[in-house]
């Protein structure tokens, strides 16, 4: 697999957990400097704990690597990264991350997006690929904790093609203490993107790190 904006608080984290999992991890960012030092960083960090592996490289060599390739750029990026890409992606399940997001003297808020969400902002300029909305709600702080063992929390999982999302609740999975939860069609996630908002809120008033749980199945 590989994602998009790995060398990001929340890339390292997803790439922590799921080489720890068995699985192998290319870190894609602009620079493949940057990608293969960050990558070597984890490694020696993580030593015998990494089952997988974790390598480096620039944004296209990562989307050409990946099968499952994870996105978690900057929202203002998102578009023209993705589009630059999209030859590279065809054909592969490509997991969006990402939240638009803007920040006042209010705190955080949804911003919103021509095409309804960044996830279906990525299907339109990816027509040959299969699109998934996932990993909004995980916490960064607690992805790049060793000491966490348990995330304890669910992820929702949307998109249009059945294959693409049972194959990322699959990889939920492999992340501990994480359910991967089917949450609807790609024209949902919206609602799944700026949820993220308010769980920031949370975190700020409570000091926690602050993610969901859905009862009764």
């Amino acid at each position: 697999m590989a994602i998009l904006g790995g060398t990001g608080p929340q890339g390292r984290g997803l790439a922590r957990r799921f080489a720890t999992g068995g699985l192998d991890v290319v870190l894609g960012s602009r620079s493949s400097q940057r990608a293969e030092d960050v990558a070597a960083e984890l490694v020696a960090d993580m030593g015998s704990s990494v089952s997988g592996s974790i390598t480096g490289a620039d944004n296209r060599l990562a989307a050409k690597a990946g099968e499952v390739v994870l996105v978690v750029v900057p929202w203002a990026g998102h578009a023209e990264l993705l589009t630059s890409l999209r030859e590279e992606l065809a054909g592969k399940v490509v997991v969006d991350c990402v939240n638009p997001l803007g920040f006042d003297r209010r705190g955080p808020y949804a911003l919103p997006v021509l095409e309804g969400s960044a996830a279906e902002q990525a299907q339109a300029v990816l027509p040959d690929s299969m699109v998934v909305a996932a990993f909004h709600h995980l916490s960064a702080v607690l992805l790049e904790d060793p000491r966490v063992t348990d995330l304890a929390t669910d992820v929702l999982v949307l998109g249009d093609v059945t294959e693409a999302v049972e194959t990322v609740i699959e990889l939920a999975g492999v992340l501990p203490g994480v359910r991967g939860v089917y949450g609807g069609r790609l024209r949902n996630a919206h609602q799944a993107e700026a949820l993220t908002a308010n769980l920031i809120a949370i975190n700020q008033r409570y000091r926690a790190h602050a993610g969901l749980r859905i009862t009764d199945i």
